[in-house]
């Protein structure tokens, strides 16, 4: 697969600030309609999404209220990264207003493992997730883990995800022959961000949803 040099220089750039562990997942505790997850962030570099909706509690001050002193997360806007810090001195987010939505993703630079636990709804009905033209950092709007082609990924070819691994990224990219992602086994954690490279215009991410 050809990248284009913006991909190269994106990924690369995230590549050289993601260099610690890689992102141990846990599983849902709650199959209700209003539940939990908790994420196990390690050490280092890793990619967290937020599975559950919070309502309007999707600030990371609300949805991450403690972290270690100096762990740092990166959102990106599509371009560029901005960035939070947990503060010792404030013990909080500097700055606190920066927003995780369900299905959006960031990385976290943690100085010492420590665990998120996401509270909110489990989204059910027909759902989508906007898919910009470019490359973005999503997660799955549910909580539920599984490979490109389980998670129901628009059958676009070319589209390509990017899952960071602690040293670098694997990928699976969508095969109009084969009409599926490859590899198949290349799995994304509950809780768990990736990249993804959408070759041609923005297209929702669209999925049904219901708790048995």
């Amino acid at each position: 697969i050809i990248k284009t040099m913006r991909t190269k220089k994106l990924l690369l750039t995230a590549a050289l600030l993601a260099v610690g562990a890689a992102i141990s997942m846990a599983q849902v505790y709650s199959v209700n309609v209003v539940g939990y997850v908790n994420v196990e962030v390690p050490q280092g570099f890793s990619m967290v999404a937020n599975p559950l909706d919070g309502g309007d509690n999707d600030t990371i001050a609300e949805l991450i209220p403690t972290a270690p002193v100096g762990a740092t997360i990166y959102k990106f806007d599509g371009a560029t990264f901005s960035s939070a810090v947990f503060d010792e001195f404030d013990e909080a987010w500097i700055p606190a207003d920066m927003t995780l939505e369900p299905g959006t993703g960031v990385f976290i630079d943690a100085p010492e493992a420590f665990t998120i636990t996401f509270v909110g709804e489990v989204l059910q009905g027909e759902l989508s997730n906007e898919l910009p033209s470019g490359l973005s950092i999503v997660g799955s709007l549910v909580p539920m883990a599984g490979n490109a082609n389980e998670l129901e990924l628009p059958a676009v070819p070319g589209m390509t995800v990017y899952k960071w691994t602690g040293a670098g990224y694997t990928s699976a990219v969508f095969d109009e022959f084969d009409e599926a992602y490859i590899p198949a086994d290349l799995v994304i954690g509950v809780g768990e961000a990736f990249w993804v490279e959408n070759p041609g215009a923005a297209i929702g991410w669209d999925r049904t949803f219901t708790v048995n």
